[in-house]
């Protein structure tokens, strides 16, 4: 199924409840859109996840559905919740309890794209805002919560893989000085979004293929492994951030001459993770 809210890309026999699911990674940018910000169109994608839909779309070969954005992340962000409001960028919003997110212009509709810069020279309207929650956002987590739903129905459980990728530079502080720094970080919200059994079967299919893994710093999961993870109810979410820098030129944004390598890769990998929420897979110790 396609539509410019998402892409949902179903095995031909669902075998696994493990579900992958790529937030970010849409890049269908309204035209009304493309005329109001204040970015060219290179650097409006800057807080893409550029890709990263093409490096999972083979999830179905191994009988889990994907889930891919459709409307890109700068234009409304599919991993924050609909009350996270900006103040600063949204008319008629009241100030709340602080939040980091949105005190970084990184709310449900960001008024910045990375490094700060804004998007808008000028305010939106309550009214816009909500449409493009109403438009978007709900369409894509009422899509995922059927997934969610499905696995629980036919398998007893449901596994969330929350795909990302990570700027480069957002590596650089992880860890002491001259540390050996990971390709992938794996967010489980310090153990409440996921199983213990569960992570440490996805943390080793990437060690096995050679990728050097952390958890939860830089990044621990944000709203959607918040969420959906509820692990006491054999729902998990583990948000996966990949190196951008092991297949794609972030300056020019185009994928590098090692993507179809780390592709296969992943290959090998998204087989294994399905196989974690295959019938008889999981220990007890899951739950």
């Amino acid at each position: 199924m396609d539509n410019q809210t998402y892409r949902l890309m179903l095995p031909a026999q669902r075998t696994t409840s493990v579900i992958f699911a790529s937030p970010h990674s849409g890049r269908d940018y309204p035209t009304e859109f493309m005329r109001r910000t204040i970015l060219n169109q290179h650097d409006i994608r800057s807080s893409e996840d550029a890709f990263v839909d093409r490096l999972f779309d083979m999830a179905p070969v191994h009988g889990a559905p994907f889930l891919a954005a459709g409307v890109p992340r700068a234009f409304v962000d599919l991993n924050r919740a609909a009350e996270e409001l900006d103040p600063a960028l949204i008319d008629g919003v009241r100030r709340s309890a602080h939040n980091p997110r949105v005190a970084s212009g990184l709310g449900v509709i960001p008024r910045v794209v990375a490094n700060g810069r804004p998007i808008y020279s000028g305010k939106i309207t309550m009214a816009e805002a909500h449409l493009r929650i109403s438009r978007y956002w709900r369409p894509y987590h009422d899509c995922l919560q059927t997934l969610i739903d499905q696995s629980h129905s036919q398998f007893g459980q449901a596994i969330l893989i929350d795909c990302h990728s990570m700027p480069h530079e957002a590596l650089e502080h992880v860890g002491p000085s001259g540390a050996v720094r990971p390709d992938v970080v794996l967010g489980d919200r310090f153990g409440a979004s996921a199983s213990p059994v569960i992570v440490e079967r996805i943390e080793a299919a990437f060690v096995r293929a050679g990728l050097r893994v952390a958890r939860n710093m830089p990044f621990a999961g944000a709203h959607i492994a918040q969420a959906y993870g509820r692990p006491s109810r054999r729902q998990h979410a583990v948000q996966i951030e990949v190196d951008r820098a092991l297949y794609m030129n972030e300056r020019t944004i185009e994928p590098s001459r090692n993507f179809a390598t780390f592709q296969r890769v992943l290959d090998g990998i998204v087989a294994e993770i399905s196989g974690i929420g295959r019938t008889g897979a999981l220990p007890m110790a899951a739950e």
